[in-house]
């Protein structure tokens, strides 16, 4: 029992140095809860969480060889830049009506566990954690059997459920005390770094294929 527990601590603390960093996630994140409070961080992760299962029977079935490739980073850092883009598009061309007591006209906008599956597979570093810690611990888990990846799978997605939910609580509770353009200024730089995000990400995607030509 002590080494499931063990799996299940360390992949909860691991679990942190994936969802802590910036990105677009947590931009995400940031921006839909100041429109919708506190269940935003929740309802994303629980779309996350939906994509990194299907991704870990992946895995089982072959994926890991294929996460290392450059040309696959490649082609999920274009996809990836040219959704982000399109999101942060969106969101700048709603920045003059965006008002906080209308948030119930827009918090139909956006599907929540959607956004949560597409800003993880827009990500390829989401991909190169998985690629690298991931399938470490995987492995690792694997030699207690199926019930040491249950152990860490839970922990795992724990983390990013405690970490999400803590920004998405403290942003959403914290909505009451926006006036209109603090408002507007949260979003726009939201999507400013969303923006800056997919560009930086498109030209690392282009280096790379450049490389590989």
């Amino acid at each position: 029992m002590l080494a499931y527990l063990t799996i299940f601590t360390t992949s909860f603390v691991i679990a942190f140095s994936g969802a802590m960093m910036p990105g677009p996630f947590m931009t995400m994140t940031i921006g839909e809860s100041v429109k919708r409070g506190p269940w935003v961080g929740p309802k994303m992760i629980a779309g996350h969480a939906v994509l990194e299962m299907v991704l870990l029977f992946a895995i089982f079935f072959g994926l890991a060889p294929l996460l290392k490739q450059e040309l696959f980073f490649v082609i999920i850092a274009l996809l990836g830049g040219a959704i982000m883009i399109w999101m942060a598009q969106s969101m700048f061309r709603s920045l003059p009506q965006l008002k906080i007591e209308t948030t119930a006209s827009t918090s139909k906008t956006m599907n929540l566990y959607l956004a949560g599956i597409l800003m993880s597979l827009a990500n390829p570093y989401w991909i190169i954690w998985w690629a690298t810690i991931g399938l470490g611990y995987v492995l690792h888990s694997q030699k207690l059997g199926f019930i040491g990846i249950v152990f860490f799978f839970i922990g795992h997605i724990l983390g990013d459920l405690v970490w999400y939910s803590a920004i998405s609580i403290a942003v959403g509770k914290g909505r009451k005390f926006f006036g209109n353009k603090t408002y507007r200024i949260l979003v726009g730089s939201c999507a400013a770094f969303l923006a800056f995000f997919a560009l930086w990400l498109i030209y690392d995607g282009v280096i790379k294929l450049t490389a590989l030509s």
